[in-house]
C-alpha cells in the first residue's frame, strides 16, 4: 500500500483549520474559540491517545493521533491570527530542540549509554530553563499536569539536590505516618484539614511509585481499569440470578466481588 506524502496532507489540514476559523465563512463554533476554551479538548485528546495505546487498538490510535494533531494545529492557528507564531514555527522549534538535545546523534559527540544520555538530556533541559529565566530546582514543572504525575516530577527534581527518602521502605514508613495523621482528623471532620492530610497521603504515594520505578499515574489508571472490569463482571453475575446489585446486600456484593477476583486469578 502506497503511503501518502506527509507534506500535502499537512498543508490540507492547515487549510481546513484556516477555513474553520475564517471570519466570514467559517464555522460559528470554531470562530469564537480561544486558547483557554480549546485547552481542555487538548488534554482530553492526549488521554484518548494514551487509552488507545493501552488497549493496543491501532486503528483507534491512528484516529486519536489525528485528533491530537488537530489540537496542535488549532492552537497554532490561534497564535498565527494574533501574530505570535505559526505552525511552521512550532515544527521548526521542536526539530531544533530534538537536535540540540541529541548531540550524540546529530553532533560530533560519541554515542553514550542510556544513563549518560539521560543525564545529558536533563543538563540540556536545565540550560534551556535558565535561558528562559526559569530559576529554582522545581522550575518548569507544569502546574497543569495530572496531580500524581506532577508530584512524581516535583520530587524527582528535589531528589537531584539530595532532598529525598533513602529507599522505598522509608517512604512506606512516611505513608503510615501520613495515614495516622489523616485518621486523627476523622473525628473532627474538618473538610480543609481532611483535604490537607489526604493530599499529603497521595503525595507520598506518588513518591513511593517513583522509588519503585513505577509511574503512579499509570498505576492508578491500571487500578481504574481493573475496578471497572471487575465491577462489570459482578453486575453481569448478579443479572444472571435475576437481580440487580442494588437489590443485593453489601455482604452479597462482597461475595460477588471476591468471586470475580478469584475467577480472574484462576484464569
Amino acid at each position: 500500500m502506497t503511503k501518502p506524502a506527509p507534506e500535502p496532507e499537512l498543508r490540507r489540514l492547515l487549510d481546513v483549520m484556516a477555513a474553520l476559523r475564517h471570519p466570514e465563512t467559517g464555522c460559528p463554533w470554531d470562530k469564537v474559540q480561544d486558547f483557554a476554551t480549546i485547552a481542555p479538548y487538548t488534554i482530553e485528546e492526549a488521554y484518548e491517545v494514551a487509552d488507545a495505546i493501552a488497549r493496543r487498538d491501532f486503528p483507534a490510535l491512528e484516529d486519536e493521533l489525528g485528533d491530537l494533531l488537530f489540537q496542535v494545529v488549532y492552537h497554532a492557528r490561534l497564535a498565527e491570527e494574533e501574530g505570535r507564531f505559526a505552525f511552521a514555527d512550532v515544527a521548526r522549534g521542536i526539530a531544533d530542540k530534538m537536535i540540540r538535545r541529541h548531540p550524540h546523534v546529530f553532533g560530533d559527540e560519541a554515542a553514550r549509554e542510556a544513563g549518560a544520555h539521560a543525564a545529558a538530556w536533563e543538563a540540556q533541559k536545565e540550560r534551556e530553563r535558565k535561558a528562559r529565566s526559569e530559576t529554582g530546582t522545581l522550575a518548569g514543572v507544569p502546574s497543569a499536569l495530572p496531580a500524581l504525575t506532577r508530584a512524581e516530577k516535583l520530587t524527582r527534581r528535589a531528589a537531584r539536590v539530595g532532598f529525598d527518602w533513602p529507599d522505598a521502605p522509608a517512604v512506606l514508613d512516611k505513608l503510615e505516618e501520613e495515614a495516622a495523621e489523616l485518621r486523627a482528623e476523622l473525628p473532627g471532620a474538618d473538610p480543609a484539614r481532611l483535604a490537607d492530610e489526604l493530599g499529603d497521603l497521595l503525595f507520598v504515594l506518588a513518591n513511593l511509585g517513583r522509588k519503585l520505578g513505577l509511574d503512579p499515574e499509570e498505576c492508578l489508571r491500571g487500578a481504574n481499569r481493573k475496578f471497572a472490569r471487575r465491577f462489570a463482571a459482578m453486575e453481569q453475575a448478579a443479572e444472571r440470578t435475576g437481580r440487580t446489585l442494588s437489590e443485593q446486600t453489601l455482604d452479597e456484593m462482597e461475595a460477588g466481588w471476591q468471586a470475580v477476583k478469584a475467577a480472574e486469578r484462576g484464569g
